[in-house]
């Protein structure tokens, strides 16, 4: 009676058990007894493992390479937005004191008290008076000649001739 096994380890056990050394005969699977050869279960090499570490290091060091690079330019972008914050702060202080400053003079004072102890005393100044004259309105034409009609207040071709106010 054999069994039917359907997994593999189980299979290799089965096998195992069942067969036995071939001196003692009471093996019906071996046939007539030839006992298996030693020379054909050493002659397998065992196989040539290939390991991907170097591959994997390589990947892991092109891999750190690129995160410490973004970590440093992360880092340069900081510091330059810092800087600008920096620079905007100023900036903004320096208006503020402007600011203040003008309102500051902007505010309305009392004038001295003068010095009584020196009192002012006007000089004559050494440019000549200016002298008065009339006004010269030039001679228009016909249609403008007369504003209001009949009085003659404003005729205009009356007053052509120019004399000094005394």
């Amino acid at each position: 009676m054999e069994k039917n096994i359907t997994h593999p380890r189980s299979a290799l056990k089965f096998v195992k058990t069942s067969s036995q050394p071939a001196g003692s005969g009471s093996s019906p699977a071996r046939g007539m007894g030839s006992p298996k050869s030693p020379s054909k279960d050493n002659t397998k090499l065992p196989q040539q493992i290939k390991l991907h570490t170097q591959e994997r290091a390589i990947k892991r060091a092109m891999f750190n390479y690129e995160v410490a690079t973004k970590l440093y330019l992360l880092e340069q972008q900081k510091k330059q937005a810092e800087k600008l914050q920096k620079m905007l702060i100023m900036k903004q202080m320096i208006e503020d004191e402007e600011i203040r400053l003008l309102r500051k003079e902007m505010i309305p004072r009392a004038q001295l008290m003068p010095f009584f102890d020196r009192p002012f005393f006007p000089q004559r100044s050494n440019r000549p008076l200016t002298v008065p004259r009339e006004p010269s309105f030039h001679i228009m034409s016909s249609k403008c000649g007369s504003r209001i009609s009949g009085s003659g207040i404003y005729d205009f071709r009356r007053s052509q001739g120019l004399n000094p106010i005394k």
